[in-house]
């Protein structure tokens, strides 16, 4: 497995779990763990045995988003724009390697996830949150802009005028009322968290990969598509999936009233 100074990777059972691991920071994104977070994505990605992605935070936070220490440390010394402007194509290389993914990506929110924070889990296919998360699109706070996407995501999750809410207000929600607003599918305990995602995680794994593969990219590019474009996209994933090996296993598995085991091919 590789090792990273600020993120954590582990495989098993067909899962990549990847950890972001700056605890003492509540895991901002400062240090390596942009580089970390990219470089990790990408080998997810490419790893065949990879059937889903779960990212988390170690320690009590998700993420808090941009590192707010070190963006001072850096304004005192008179460097804050050539930081901001140095980190911003790493960000955005970020979101885009997530998008990208074939796998689907659970985020499991064991805390706070604020502004940059709270939009890396937007952008996840799906969000579990711990009765300890929070919520925030706290930038107005710091007299900053949204970024990480939190203007693309939001609204499309949440509706344009909450979403201009809370941007607006950078007013910070808790786990219940994301659930309400639809931000997160579950809630759960702190300890049962995780659990929770490993269980989702499994469910997915066992399914046909490339179903699940044509069917995210299906999902993504249609939230942008027309209605006949949408249904294009349907036929040319459905005639792909039709000749696939798993798309037999799963036919034949329905007659003969047993579970299917799909393979992949």
């Amino acid at each position: 497995m590789p090792h990273y100074k600020c993120l954590l990777y582990a495989v098993k059972d067909a899962i990549c779990t990847l950890t972001l691991n700056r605890p003492e920071r509540l895991n901002a994104l400062g240090d390596t763990l942009r580089d970390d977070l990219h470089d990790a994505v990408l080998r997810a990605t490419a790893d065949p045995e990879v059937r889903v992605i779960v990212l988390t935070g170690a320690g009590k936070g998700f993420c808090s988003g941009g590192d707010v220490k070190a963006m001072n440390e850096a304004k005192e010394a008179r460097t804050e724009r050539p930081v901001l402007d140095k980190v911003a194509p790493l960000r955005d290389r970020v979101l885009i390697a997530m998008r990208d993914a074939p796998q689907p990506i659970i985020a499991a929110v064991n805390g706070a996830a604020a502004g940059a924070g709270m939009n890396l889990a937007l952008a996840c296919d799906i969000r579990l949150a711990s009765t300890t998360a929070k919520f925030g699109e706290t930038f107005v706070k710091r007299g900053l802009h949204p970024d990480w996407g939190g203007t693309y995501f939001l609204p499309r999750i949440v509706g344009m005028a909450k979403a201009a809410e809370l941007i607006f207000t950078g007013e910070i929600i808790d786990a219940q009322e994301a659930l309400r607003l639809g931000i997160v599918s579950a809630v759960h305990s702190h300890d049962d968290l995780l659990p929770a995602a490993y269980s989702l995680a499994q469910k997915i794994a066992a399914g046909p990969p490339i179903a699940i593969r044509l069917a995210r990219r299906a999902l993504h590019h249609n939230q942008l598509a027309g209605l006949a474009e949408s249904l294009e996209f349907e036929t040319f994933a459905q005639n792909i999936c039709i000749d696939t090996a798993d798309a037999r296993e799963g036919i034949r598995a329905f007659v003969e009233k047993r579970a299917p085991q799909f393979e992949g091919r």
